[in-house]
């Protein structure tokens, strides 16, 4: 590991406990097209106004484009990587769920709490973290 690398190492991981993000991030409508245009993903809901508006104008759309959950799940991973995979990696990500629809203007916050910490069995010398993860918004709704 480089000298004098912050955030937790495998022994310093405890189950129960927690972390939050130290920032938000307010997401823009040019953070949710780029991302989406740079995935290739082409539904219009995240990058078309003109289609939101005309075939999405009630709750909860109200015709506004949706960030695009892929990005809301990255920045909440993002936002706690010093906490929790500063010295590590991520082996994968499972049970993914996008409870409410994030719209530009709104500020994602992440929390984390380790559910499970065990030496790896296929490799000496190795450990894995199982972390339960999660987004709010400003108004403290889950994402």
């Amino acid at each position: 590991m480089p000298e004098n690398s912050e955030g937790p190492y495998f022994e310093d991981f405890k189950i129960g406990q927690r972390f939050k993000s130290k920032v938000g991030r307010t997401i823009t409508d040019v953070d949710n097209i780029w991302f989406t245009l740079l995935t290739n993903n082409s539904n219009q809901i995240h990058f078309n106004k003109d289609y939101t508006e005309k075939y999405f104008p009630g709750e909860p759309f109200k015709g506004r484009l949706v960030v695009n959950g892929f990005l809301t799940l990255a920045i909440v991973a993002g936002l706690l990587v010093e906490q929790t995979s500063q010295n590590g990696f991520m082996l994968g990500i499972e049970n993914v769920k996008f409870l409410n629809p994030v719209f530009a203007g709104d500020t994602i916050y992440g929390e984390a709490e380790v559910i499970e910490v065990r030496e790896s069995k296929s490799r000496a010398g190795f450990g894995i973290v199982k972390i339960r993860t999660w987004g709010y918004n400003q108004r403290g709704e889950k994402l």
